[in-house]
């Protein structure tokens, strides 16, 4: 039999409920997983080894608590805990306790999950990485800021983890690591509790090894009746979009997308290419200007009484360069927002989704960087639900992704397509 940690969070949930597993096992495989390969990956902040497997002994007694009862969960390090230290990457914070668990944590645990430990993060969820490294490959960047979350779940570590997006935080390392990433509308998933970086973009998102894990996932976390992802009528109309940042994708990243474009339209679906409306040229911009803007104001009390242990991206890249932009200039960014997320909106009639590049290709060689965000801003700043596939190789055996992008408010539609496309692209 599969080890369980192998196993998928749906697939670990059937056997819990048919008695065929305990909790306890389960956990006990993680861990087994964590302790043969966590020195490689550096994935956890925190491992709450001893609660874990009393929670999942407590959970073993009955009754059953919920839709994720018993399954492991990994939560960003950016997230709250009440149980467990919450340092959001910065070592400002590196004894700190919140007093009551983040919305997110609350409502995981409220269905059964075991919170198995904080995973790192960047620095405040910016740009000075921690350090996670690639599970694929040491001497390559996972991606971040959800570094340790996607490391996690791709080595098998965990098999449900969260991250946060505000720029490209959830979709980059999903695809840098070969995992199911998956960034909801805009405030689907409650924030409270989340470090705030940028108010009007922060998402908490999260990590699977399937798709119809995040679906579990998704229900748990807006707390609302679980959907299973559901077959589709006829097969999917896909918009192309390489966006006008094409020139910065690598020859792997176009001919991924590329290759998953035939292959869709093979197994049937419906594929045209498109380029975006005028509005949304000037938006990768417009994301930069309010995430800089709320840098002074988001880390306020950190610069003021510890200038000395804010690390010098931070100080340079946000909070600097933030403090340089004006009212109107903020207002211009709000404004183009709702104009291109309208633009954009209007045009969902004649397609399903939208297939696009996660990152310009592989994992960067180095753990100074975390790669870059180009291929995320938009869609971040346009609040629309975003999927990274697990889809082929790069040149160095490094995985490549693809993304899938969804209309506003219709996350449950995304999944359904993505579920079909990854059987199509397998």
């Amino acid at each position: 039999m599969a080890e369980l940690n192998t196993l998928t969070a749906t697939e670990l949930a059937r056997r819990i409920d048919a008695g065929a597993v305990t909790a306890e096992a389960i956990v006990r495989d993680h861990l087994a997983r964590i302790d043969e390969r966590d020195a490689d990956v550096l994935a956890w902040s925190h491992l709450a080894r001893e609660a874990a497997l009393e929670r999942a002994r407590v959970l073993d007694r009955g009754p059953r608590q919920g839709l994720l009862h018993g399954i492991p969960i990994g939560v960003k390090d950016i997230i709250d805990s009440w149980d467990q230290p919450t340092t959001y990457g910065s070592p400002i914070y590196k004894t700190h306790q919140p007093l009551a668990d983040a919305a997110t944590v609350a409502l995981a645990k409220g269905e059964g999950a075991i919170l198995l430990g904080k995973t790192v993060t960047t620095e405040f969820a910016n740009r000075h990485p921690g350090v996670t490294k690639n599970p694929h490959n040491p001497a390559h960047t996972p991606g971040g800021s959800s570094s340790g979350s996607a490391a996690a779940v791709a080595d098998f570590q965990v098999v449900l983890a969260t991250g946060t997006q505000t720029g490209g935080s959830v979709i980059r390392p999903a695809a840098f690591c070969g995992v199911v990433g998956y960034k909801p509308t805009y405030g689907h998933f409650a924030p409270a509790g989340m470090k705030a970086n940028t108010e009007w973009l922060d998402t908490i998102g999260a990590y699977a090894r399937s798709v119809e894990d995040i679906a579990l996932l998704r229900a748990a976390l807006m707390a609302m009746p679980y959907r299973p992802v559901a077959p589709l009528d006829k097969p999917p109309r896909i918009a192309v979009c390489f966006t006008h940042h094409k020139a910065e994708l690598s020859a792997e990243g176009t001919e991924a997308v590329q290759e998953a474009a035939a292959r869709l339209a093979k197994a049937g679906a419906s594929v045209s290419e498109i380029e975006l409306p005028p509005p949304v040229r000037d938006m990768t911009e417009g994301q930069r200007t309010l995430s800089a803007f709320d840098g002074p104001r988001a880390h306020a009390d950190e610069a003021r009484r510890f200038p000395h242990l804010l690390s010098e991206s931070l100080k340079n890249d946000k909070l600097a360069a933030g403090a340089k932009i004006d009212y109107a200039t903020w207002v211009a960014a709000r404004k183009l927002g709702e104009t291109g997320r309208a633009a954009v909106d209007a045009m969902f009639g004649a397609f399903d989704a939208i297939l696009t590049a996660p990152a310009p290709g592989e994992a960067p060689l180095g753990l100074e960087a975390t790669g870059k965000a180009t291929f995320n801003l938009l869609w971040t700043y346009l609040w629309m639900p975003c999927i990274t596939l697990p889809f082929t190789r790069g040149p160095t055996g490094l995985p490549l992704g693809i993304q899938l992008v969804g209309r506003q408010h219709e996350d449950a539609a995304l999944l359904d397509v993505a579920a079909w496309a990854r059987r199509a692209l397998s």
